[in-house]
């Protein structure tokens, strides 16, 4: 299902291996897990070309895993309004879209791209990675960045509270208001670490493997409420639960804004052409089109403070 209409928010930023140089770079949310390791990451740790890429098509030509062939990765189920129908290929979803669109500007038609099926909490591992790009809603953050690279965001993300529309936690006007409540959220995402972070319920947080066990768990009444990035709470509340609503949204407790960046292998010389890429679409406005065809507008979400 499609979901709109959609405010569109500025997308792109810096990639992930500038973190730490200036206020406009992409960082990422809280999403990472606190057991992955402390330090920052830096452009020479990230192997990644800082060099000025002005042919995005040029560039990857021989940057890419199979010459000819755009190897990209998403999980599945491929989720709506990020894809539809759980299928990556057809172009259609936020995330669909733009996975074409940067294809094309790197020299590859819609027949010379290939997908492949990479569980999300394995994308981020360090490692040889089978694709040329991942693209799953990842958050950008220090912590990944130590294992893989980021391309600029795509994506700003804010995160929302669904619950049951009879439960206690749709009538919250503030994070503090869910302090007492049962909460959960997927595993080793950002609305897990805003969970634990900004509202640290009385309760023990539970933790589910997807977001289908999540949502399963609101509706068992085994959680007041979950939390998930909001355009997919738009989807949930819509498409999937009618009978739950978007208690509010809001930011990450963070400087800088949550943003989602494509996947690479650490070290991948094609991260300075997506870079390229993801410049001009936010320059000619193909991002901000994109964001508005596809997502959810935020207009009228409440915010929780």
């Amino acid at each position: 299902m499609r979901l709109r209409p959609v405010s569109a928010r500025p997308a792109v930023r810096r990639r992930v291996g500038a973190f730490a140089l200036a206020p406009l770079l992409l960082v990422g949310s809280a999403c990472a897990p606190t057991e992955d390791a402390d330090d920052e990451a830096t452009d020479s740790e990230t192997g990644a070309s800082d060099a000025e890429v002005t042919d995005p098509a040029a560039c990857a030509e021989d940057a890419v895993r199979k010459p000819g062939t755009l190897t990209i990765a998403t999980d599945s189920p491929a989720y709506e309004p990020w894809f539809t129908d759980n299928d990556p290929t057809t172009g259609e979803g936020f995330e669909s879209a733009v996975a074409y669109e940067v294809a094309k500007r790197l020299g590859f038609d819609a027949d010379a791209v290939t997908w492949v099926t990479v569980p999300f909490n394995t994308s981020y591992k360090p490692g040889p990675k089978e694709f040329d790009f991942d693209i799953n809603q990842i958050s950008v953050t220090p912590e990944r960045a130590e294992r893989v690279d980021f391309s600029s965001g795509y994506y700003s993300a804010a995160q929302a509270v669904i619950a049951l529309e009879e439960n206690a936690a749709a009538q919250a006007t503030s994070l503090e208001d869910l302090k007492g409540l049962r909460l959960g959220a997927q595993t080793g995402t950002t609305s897990l670490t805003a969970i634990r972070d900004q509202i640290q319920p009385d309760a023990e947080i539970s933790v589910f493997e997807d977001t289908n066990a999540a949502k399963q768990a609101m509706m068992n009444d085994q959680v007041d409420a979950i939390v998930a990035d909001l355009p997919s709470a738009f989807y949930i509340t819509a498409a999937e639960i009618p009978q739950a609503s978007i208690t509010g949204q809001f930011q990450p407790d963070s400087e800088d804004q949550e943003t989602f960046g494509l996947l690479f292998e650490k070290g991948s010389e094609l991260v300075g052409c997506v870079d390229a890429a993801l410049a001009e679409m936010d320059t000619d406005g193909t991002l901000a089109q994109l964001q508005q065809a596809w997502l959810s507008d935020t207009v009228g979400v409440p915010e929780l403070q």
